[in-house]
């Protein structure tokens, strides 16, 4: 079966950074885009970033630009956001997904950015 396992995830300070990762299990990852997604507490579910299967494309959301870096290693069925910058405004739950019909979603890893 489908299974998504973020990390990496933790507390920050203001201008910090953290690298995420997300293990993929149970499809042929290198033939899928993958994306990271982020809920704030209180808010809806917000697109952060995503990543064509081979890597030769990446797309952020404004919020996102020129902060966080999305990528992958298909051989080791793992795609990172490496965040740098971060902001308050950071802190959410975020998750990775990859869609085959439907949307599949990790179960999400904690970013606290605060001093």
């Amino acid at each position: 079966q489908v299974q998504l396992v973020e990390s990496g995830g933790g507390l920050a300070q203001p201008g910090g950074s953290l690298r995420l990762s997300c293990a993929a299990s149970g499809f042929t990852f290198s033939s899928y885009a993958m994306s990271w997604a982020r809920q704030a507490p209180g808010k809806g579910l917000e697109w952060v970033s995503g990543i064509y299967s081979d890597g030769s494309d990446t797309f952020y959301a404004d919020s996102v630009k020129g902060r966080f870096t999305i990528s992958r290693d298909n051989a080791k069925n793992t795609v990172y956001l490496q965040m740098n910058s971060l902001k308050p405004e950071d802190t959410a739950l975020y998750y990775c997904a990859v869609e085959l019909g439907r949307t599949y979603w990790g179960q999400g890893t904690q970013v606290t950015v605060s001093s």
